[in-house]
């Protein structure tokens, strides 16, 4: 399916007459002119344009990396690294006790009253019986997506180095952004990483807010991989300096509720529970360590748009009574409203994401350029209102898939902040300048 090429928010104006409406479409802003609104900047410069550059890993943290992979010298590297590449892309949620009773309900009365003459006065009921529940338990073993914790360690812990620094990190950073072009007042002292494996939340926070972290608490249940992630700080080594100073790695969260963070995130992790139960726990446990923002990234697979969708629900409809921190989330990005996501009421499904130029590890093999396709979730607890956020400015929407260029004409799928998913078709002969709208 289509994905979000486009990275541009266009101005939602449902509300005006046509005209109006695709008039501030083009110029990105409605009533003020173009000019004011650019403040004679050029259109490159436009404030919806939140995707980055080729991103491109930080010198020590590639150094190191590639310092680490030498070192351990894991036979057939390249082939190990695409394999689980492709398994980590395919992987899907852990199946719910509830729906395998379910479809074992389904199965068993499908083969009672049509695969079988139940009513033959022949019939030994108890070996039929037995019959269908094998039956039964085949299908299910056939049908039944085999989910499995991944259990990371050292030399697991280089393939996925090599697979996924890259492109883990682009994700990451390329959220923060987000916060980063919108928020610009924003200055986090403390940074948690929940499911940190190789830091690189850590590395995309710090390559923002540098001079403002002062805290940063990685959090993975691997102890290799927390080992790993000190070594890339450290340069390679096990004794070096490290390159970023007061970070902290722990096996387990905080358990005060009392103790939060400026800034939570939590990447491709929450598709490693095993439940659904275990992944709400999770996302409360983490909006209670939320002083400010809370960035959750998982694939752009259907499976990881719908992760984070759960927990954008779990999150605005079933707050904790009492809770320590009573201001109450917002959805920051990328949905411009609070509604449910109008993607799933659609079919077929086709997952809300994102890609992100990068330039992966240099290593045998490597491309000199990949795109990392991803799927992410920002709440708020500062700003509950686009108004708030853009300080007074307009209603942004947002592009939802990539704008299909025609002869003198656009086509645009837009996300409204009334939680409406719209197309448009923007003209230069009857709109004008449209370049805003038309922008990667």
């Amino acid at each position: 399916g289509a994905s979000c090429a486009s990275h541009v928010f266009i101005q939602c104006l449902s509300h005006l007459p046509d005209e109006q409406a695709f008039r501030g479409l083009s110029v990105g802003v409605h009533p003020q002119s173009q000019t004011d609104f650019l403040k004679g900047a050029p259109h490159r410069k436009h404030p919806g344009v939140t995707n980055l550059k080729t991103v491109r890993l930080p010198e020590e943290l590639q150094k190191a990396a590639l310092a680490i992979i030498h070192g351990a010298e894991v036979p057939g590297l390249a082939d190990k690294a695409c394999r689980l590449t492709n398994f980590l892309w395919s992987r899907k949620r852990a199946p719910e006790d509830a729906t395998l009773r379910e479809k074992a309900t389904s199965l068993e009365e499908m083969m009672w009253y049509c695969g079988f003459n139940v009513f033959s006065p022949d019939v030994d009921f108890q070996l039929l019986e037995a019959q269908i529940t094998k039956k039964v338990l085949t299908e299910l073993r056939k049908t039944t997506y085999r989910w499995s914790p991944m259990r990371y360690d050292e030399d697991l812990g280089v393939v996925y180095m090599a697979a996924r620094l890259a492109g883990g990190y682009t994700a990451v950073k390329r959220a923060l952004n987000e916060i980063k072009k919108r928020d610009p007042c924003f200055s986090p002292h403390s940074l948690l990483d929940f499911g940190s494996g190789l830091g690189t939340a850590l590395w995309a926070g710090h390559s923002f807010w540098a001079d403002t972290l002062k805290e940063m608490v990685c959090v993975d249940s691997s102890g290799a991989m927390n080992t790993i992630a000190d070594r890339l700080l450290r340069g390679g080594s096990e004794e070096g300096e490290p390159v970023i100073e007061q970070v902290y790695f722990r096996q387990f969260l905080p358990v005060s509720p009392k103790m939060q963070f400026d800034l939570v995130v939590g990447a491709f992790s929450l598709s490693e529970l095993g439940s659904q139960r275990e992944r709400e726990d999770v996302v409360h446990t983490l909006w209670r360590k939320t002083s400010s923002y809370l960035v959750l990234v998982e694939n752009g697979t259907k499976e990881g748009h719908q992760i984070l969708m759960d927990a954008r629900n779990t999150l605005l409809q079933k707050q904790e009574k009492a809770a320590y921190d009573p201001r109450k989330p917002s959805v920051f990005a990328p949905c411009p409203h609070d509604s449910p996501c109008p993607k799933l009421a659609q079919l077929p499904l086709v997952p809300c994401n994102f890609p992100q130029a990068y330039i992966p590890l240099p290593l045998p093999g490597a491309p000199d350029r990949q795109t990392e396709k991803f799927s992410y979730l920002v709440l708020s607890r500062t700003a509950s209102t686009t108004e708030e956020v853009n300080g007074g400015g307009p209603d942004w929407a947002r592009l939802t898939a990539p704008v299909l260029r025609r002869p003198r004409h656009v086509h645009c799928q837009i996300c409204c902040s009334s939680g409406d998913l719209k197309r448009v078709v923007v003209t230069a002969h009857r709109h004008g300048r449209y370049f805003d709208a038309a922008s990667p």
